[in-house]
């Protein structure tokens, strides 16, 4: 699938998985005021307040963060859009779509546009990379609210590799990781190629941590979130595996906070959401959205 997590989200032109600030012009002197603009956002807000529904768009085969069909996708993204829409006191419409070649596609597609087959936009869109590349080149999405951390590790057998310092460490051993995520394609670059023959692609980063659970693989380049979620559905102690974070060539070594995007000029519907997501962290629930879960909630 695509993930977020293994595109390098601070810079721009990559995809997903590779990867409230307003300006009031004001003319002195003119006799011209900002209403306009004010009553637009306040429409904006009143308009979705109105309908009942928040329409969030969520990122498909996305696990543990979105996965599923239609309504009834599961994962953190999943019960943070209801959780979200409820504190509103509203109810849930899910969008769910595939990623696109590139970050700029899917803000386009679900945030400010829509797709030219007339799927969306939605009201907001959520794990959007908060990175300030990102925001420069989409100036017609706000990016804003970052609720957690997407951080890189490799998953490894603790019985095949004890210890891990550097990417040197992973010679000579059979390793997995997603296919066509920056992940995987930092792993294969390492050294000039050295790990090249050593690494095996699998379609999701759950299915390269199963490699690993499984013996298949001595260890895997992913999310830590991807690694935790297979762990724990696999049932097998956690006291086996290792979890280490491994500054590679190429990608963020303390990973890249996720958040949401709204149409840039949505801020009252944008305050309305940062809103609820900080009574969200504030009462814990969604530190349980996470625990529930088997992963760690990584502060953004």
């Amino acid at each position: 699938m695509n993930t977020p997590l293994q595109r390098k989200p601070d810079v721009t032109g990559l995809s997903r998985r590779q990867w409230l600030t307003g300006a009031a012009a004001a003319c002195l002197g003119s006799g011209l005021v900002a209403v306009p603009a004010q009553a637009q956002e306040l429409f904006d807000l009143d308009k979705v307040r109105a309908s009942g529904i928040l329409k969030v768009a969520l990122y498909k085969d996305n696990a543990p963060y979105s996965d599923g069909k239609g309504q009834d996708m599961t994962g953190v993204d999943a019960a943070l859009a209801l959780a979200l829409a409820t504190e509103m006191g509203l109810k849930l419409s899910l969008l769910p779509f595939d990623a696109g070649e590139k970050m700029d596609d899917d803000l386009r597609n679900m945030v400010w546009k829509g797709h030219y087959l007339g799927y969306g936009p939605a009201d907001v869109m959520l794990h959007v990379p908060v990175d300030k590349f990102l925001m420069v080149e989409n100036r017609q999405a706000l990016i804003f609210a970052p609720y957690a951390r997407e951080v890189l590790v490799v998953f490894h057998a603790l019985d095949r590799l004890p210890t891990l310092q550097s990417g040197n460490d992973l010679q000579n051993l059979p390793l997995a990781a997603e296919q066509g995520s920056g992940a995987a394609s930092t792993l294969i670059g390492f050294g000039g190629g050295r790990l090249r023959s050593q690494v095996r692609m699998y379609p999701t980063g759950t299915q390269a941590a199963e490699a690993v659970i499984r013996g298949d693989a001595a260890a895997a380049y992913l999310s830590r979130a991807q690694a935790e979620a297979a762990l724990k559905a696999s049932g097998r102690p956690a006291a086996g595996f290792g979890l280490t974070q491994l500054t590679l060539p190429g990608l963020a070594d303390n990973g890249w906070p996720i958040g949401m995007a709204v149409k840039s000029g949505h801020k009252q519907l944008a305050q309305a959401l940062e809103s609820a997501l900080q009574k969200l962290r504030a009462d814990g629930r969604l530190l349980a959205m996470y625990r529930d879960r088997g992963l760690t909630l990584v502060a953004p």
